[in-house]
């Protein structure tokens, strides 16, 4: 939906980043602005935003964290949620947008978007020189999610290839250009052209599970009906790993799912411990680095930028040494290249893919430490988790068919029991007792011997049916 100059004029810098920040929650924002050349960096708590973009100089070239953190700094580790999908595009480098004023290089996106089948943006920004394309969510995709998230910005970006998209501005840490700045190399100012209003009239926001359902080569249902398959089917067989075909108990996860929990797990157990010991903070670093890698959420370019902020979340004091870096700095180039590495007749990624008992054992991980964490777990554990998985889904399925828990059905069980009884103790024959309770006659018989219950034999006279004699 088309709108006039007026309406999109109402998107202030303030106003469009409220579209997917929420001042009212914890975190931080960056925001980085280009000082005589020099680019400056700072993070600012979400909900010091309107007065922090309030005080904006719009001369000045400057540019807005998408995603939310944690901790004053924009690395992918301290992600926190994001709530939108973007692809930046660099339309003044190719042939197509020469000349074309921002408004039509805003239909010939949206055109583009048609032709690949993706949903259309919610907004759509002139950078000064380009186009920001974005999809804004219903909600923000927590840090868990940032492997699903990435594998939709991937897609984005490579579809829109052919409108110029950036290759390299995909990552959730990635800063936009702000409403309302100028962009000093064109000396044009950064602004919505384009708005795809919804039923309410405001920037139609998408479900997250929806957009990856659409994006993604395979739907989500699907992908969980065929692991309900594949689990039905490998009841009795040993767990696999997914990727490697290493015995190990994580079947389920994707490679990069995986990769992201793994580095979560071990930075859980550094805040069980209370910390990491002095002779173990290179081994947390470079473990924590390498699923961090393995993910996809960074690469071999930020690496060390990633490993600085790792590094003083397991002690801020800490000066570590780089150079023990390089060689999983060249893994990780080989990985970003294809490259696999062959053991024992099979091929695996160039990163380390280690089984968890490996990893158990490097860290000592302890049961109760274990209970705590969600992948690097014992086979056992792993077993018992699924088992109690699989005990609460067929008890969800029984109570969706009818079925009533156990505690219900035993006092209810109970309560006909007292009746056949009361019932028995005045003389009632067994087919009456059933006939007036509703229920057959083995149950009212199986009622009754529970109780043991004596009586004279019942009066051929009344065939067992009680009368009340009036006194």
């Amino acid at each position: 939906m088309q709108q006039s100059a007026h309406q999109l004029s109402l998107f202030s810098g303030a106003e469009e980043a409220q579209m997917f920040h929420d001042s009212e929650r914890n975190g931080f924002f960056s925001i980085l602005v280009d000082v005589n050349g020099i680019k400056r960096q700072s993070a600012h708590r979400l909900g010091d935003m309107p007065t922090v973009l309030g005080l904006i100089d719009p001369n000045r070239d400057t540019w807005l964290s998408q995603a939310e953190f944690f901790q004053p700094n924009r690395r992918i580790v301290n992600l926190a949620r994001i709530g939108l999908l973007f692809a930046d595009l660099d339309t003044y480098r190719t042939d197509w947008a020469a000349g074309r004023s921002p408004e039509q290089l805003a239909d010939s996106v949206l055109y583009f978007c048609h032709q690949e089948g993706i949903p259309t943006p919610s907004l759509l920004v002139f950078s000064g020189r380009g186009i920001q394309a974005k999809w804004l969510l219903e909600g923000a995709v927590p840090r868990s999610a940032l492997p699903r998230w990435n594998a939709c910005q991937r897609y984005l970006v490579d579809r829109l290839k052919v409108a110029g998209a950036d290759v390299g501005a995909k990552d959730a840490s990635r800063v936009l250009r702000l409403i309302d700045t100028v962009n000093t190399k064109s000396g044009e100012i950064c602004r919505v052209v384009h708005v795809e209003s919804g039923a309410d009239g405001q920037p139609v926001r998408y479900n997250f599970e929806y957009l990856a359902e659409v994006l993604l080569p395979v739907a989500r249902w699907d992908i969980e009906k065929q692991k309900q398959q594949r689990d039905e089917h490998e009841k009795r067989k040993q767990l696999k790993l997914i990727g490697g075909g290493k015995s190990d108990n994580l079947r389920g996860f994707s490679g990069r799912q995986l990769a992201w929990h793994r580095l979560e797990d071990l930075r859980t157990l550094m805040t069980l411990r209370g910390g990491v010991a002095e002779g173990d903070r290179m081994r947390h670093l470079h473990w924590q680095l390498n699923f961090l890698l393995l993910s996809g959420a960074t690469n071999s370019r930020l690496m060390y930028q990633e490993a600085a902020t790792l590094a003083r979340a397991i002690d801020g004091a800490w000066g570590h040494n780089s150079k023990e870096l390089m060689t999983l700095y060249s893994k990780a180039k080989q990985f970003e290249a294809g490259k696999k590495v062959s053991f024992g007749g099979k091929e695996y990624p160039a990163l380390y893919t280690p089984r968890n008992d490996t990893l158990i054992n490097l860290f000592e991980i302890t049961d109760s430490e274990q209970a705590q964490l969600r992948t690097i777990i014992s086979k056992d554990m792993a077993l018992n988790r699924r088992r109690d998985r699989d005990r609460k889904r067929d008890e969800s399925v029984r109570r969706a068919a009818g079925a009533v828990p156990r505690e219900i059905y035993l006092g209810a069980a109970d309560l006909k029991q007292e009746r056949a009884q009361q019932l028995r103790a005045q003389g009632l024959s067994v087919r009456t007792i059933a006939e007036q309770m509703g229920i057959s006659k083995t149950a009212a018989g199986r009622y009754i011997k529970a109780a043991n219950v004596s009586v004279p034999s019942p009066s051929p006279i009344t065939n067992g049916v009680a009368y009340v004699v009036g006194l």
